[in-house]
């Protein structure tokens, strides 16, 4: 059997992007049921991508019982729907052997890592402020994407001297404002810019200064995506809402390391349900971004441990 429900988890505060801002996470939960055992998954979808708790929700309640997880990949398309039923699946695999799935699958253990911490848009005054609490942090991720961004990015820093930063634009950047703010990311020792143009109009990327690399994440969802990267991006960004599940995330990540692309594995905005497979996908990544449980009021029973900037694997009740 093939269950599915909405569920919301108030955020402890607003979070803003350049396209919005946000005071939950909406997200929809899969639980697969096979000879008396369950597993879940948990997917967030992303109207960025037409997705909605409506839609997501019909596209999983519109799949056979049985499912297996080859035939799901060709059942539905990379997206939110079939991330919750993918991870699902890996879970009710594992919870039916008696095995985490590391196990099952004949992987390492996996072992905790660095996280970055995101920091909403706000004012500058108010993202420095936000950058001194957690100036304890080892990388801060700063949401940019506006006509002010630099008196941000100067405050981030003076709040936070010693943190690593990563910039994700969110698409809201066009050539000339990259070319005119990439030396300025270098000074302040910015490791990592993610989609600074418009997936679809990223074509001004090619060919030009790269002194801090560049990230693709709205340009690059699955495996099928990596063809356009070459000369454009240095990393890609990969999230099992994009990729479809955990199947296709590991697939993504070791194709994408054979074309000497960097790997950064990174999240929505949703409870440790959610990360806890991508943790598998985030072993050895360049960049982790695997902070959405710590931006929510309350989260799942059981959740994923997080302490001095690291994200622990997660326990047996939770997922796997």
């Amino acid at each position: 059997m093939i269950s599915v429900q909405a569920e919301r988890f108030p955020l402890a505060e607003v979070f803003t992007i350049s396209r919005g801002s946000k005071t939950e996470a909406a997200v929809v939960t899969a639980t697969v049921t096979r000879n008396g055992v369950s597993g879940r998954g948990e997917a967030v979808p992303y109207a960025r991508y037409g997705e909605s708790l409506d839609s997501v929700m019909a596209q999983i309640e519109g799949l056979p019982e049985g499912i297996s997880r080859a035939d799901l990949q060709a059942a539905l398309p990379a997206g939110a729907a079939r991330n919750a039923v993918d991870c699902a699946l890996w879970d009710l695999a594992a919870k039916t052997a008696g095995k985490r799935v590391w196990e099952m699958a004949g992987w390492a253990a996996p072992a905790p890592e660095i996280t970055c911490y995101t920091l909403s848009l706000d004012t500058p005054e108010r993202m420095q402020a936000a950058a001194a609490r957690h100036a304890d942090r080892p990388i801060l991720k700063i949401k940019l994407g506006t006509s002010d961004d630099m008196a941000r990015l100067e405050a981030v820093r003076a709040g936070a001297p010693h943190s690593k930063i990563l910039v994700d634009a969110n698409e809201g950047w066009d050539v000339e404002t990259y070319l005119d703010l990439a030396p300025h990311l270098q000074r302040l020792g910015v490791v990592l810019v993610e989609q600074p143009l418009p997936a679809g109009a990223d074509e001004g990327l090619r060919g030009i200064p790269r002194p801090v690399p560049i990230c693709a994440d709205e340009s690059c969802h699955d495996r099928a995506s990596l063809a356009g990267m070459a000369g454009k991006y240095d990393f890609i960004n990969i999230k099992l809402d994009k990729t479809g599940g955990l199947t296709e995330a590991l697939l993504l990540r070791d194709m994408a390391k054979q074309q000497g692309l960097g790997v950064m594995v990174g999240c929505m905005v949703g409870s440790s349900l959610a990360m806890a497979p991508a943790l598998l996908v985030a072993q050895g990544a360049g960049f982790v971004d695997l902070d959405g449980p710590l931006l929510l009021a309350e989260d799942r029973d059981a959740p994923l441990r997080y302490a001095e900037g690291m994200v622990y694997p997660p326990e047996a009740e939770l997922w796997g």
